[in-house]
């Protein structure tokens, strides 16, 4: 049986951070490979695409009905009985520094508000990409098909989200610096 909490008359779901139309502040660390860029959005955008990448080259681990499903294929060949056929090309493990990083990127979504969801989801399905290939799990036609929108309005959406993520570590930089100077 699970437990079920009661809410507040008003109160809004949302995703934990904090409640809608509340002024809340994110912690977010400055991230110097982006201050020093020529290019800061570009270099946010390869850094979410780099920790979407990571994402999915994590290994599969948990529960998994595998060993209950009990489904044995028929072999049709002497080839197929003796494991001659192309194996999965899987993508290598991350290593613990690149797993940082992407808790890092992927943590810089929190700095979009709330009630702007819309631009958190487009920027983290834009950030999946495959790990072998590079290619993006979600093209902008394909997010224009699924929020109702042109693709170019996903794109400007998306520079909009890239934009306020700049702003938050804009934001943290200049407030490490003032720490800094009132030492």
């Amino acid at each position: 049986m699970s437990a079920v909490r009661a809410r507040r008359a008003g109160e809004v779901l949302g995703s934990g951070i904090g409640a809608a139309g509340v002024e809340r502040r994110v912690e977010i660390a400055p991230c110097p490979a982006v201050s020093g860029a020529a290019d800061p959005i570009g270099a946010i955008a390869s850094r979410l695409e780099a920790a979407g990448s990571c994402l999915l080259a994590l290994p599969e681990r948990g529960y998994s009905p595998h060993l209950r499903i009990t489904r044995y294929e028929v072999v049709r060949s002497a080839l197929d009985a003796y494991g001659w056929e192309a194996s999965r090309i899987r993508p290598p493990h991350p290593s613990g520094a690149e797993i940082d990083r992407m808790d890092e990127a992927l943590g810089w979504l929190a700095a979009i508000p709330e009630e702007r969801f819309v631009l958190r989801r487009i920027l983290g399905a834009r950030a999946l990409t495959h790990p072998l290939t590079g290619r993006h799990l979600f093209p902008w036609r394909r997010l224009g098909g699924v929020l109702g929108a042109d693709h170019k309005s996903v794109q400007r959406w998306h520079r909009e989200g890239l934009g306020i993520v700049l702003a938050a570590l804009v934001a943290a930089e200049r407030k490490l610096a003032e720490r800094r100077a009132s030492r």
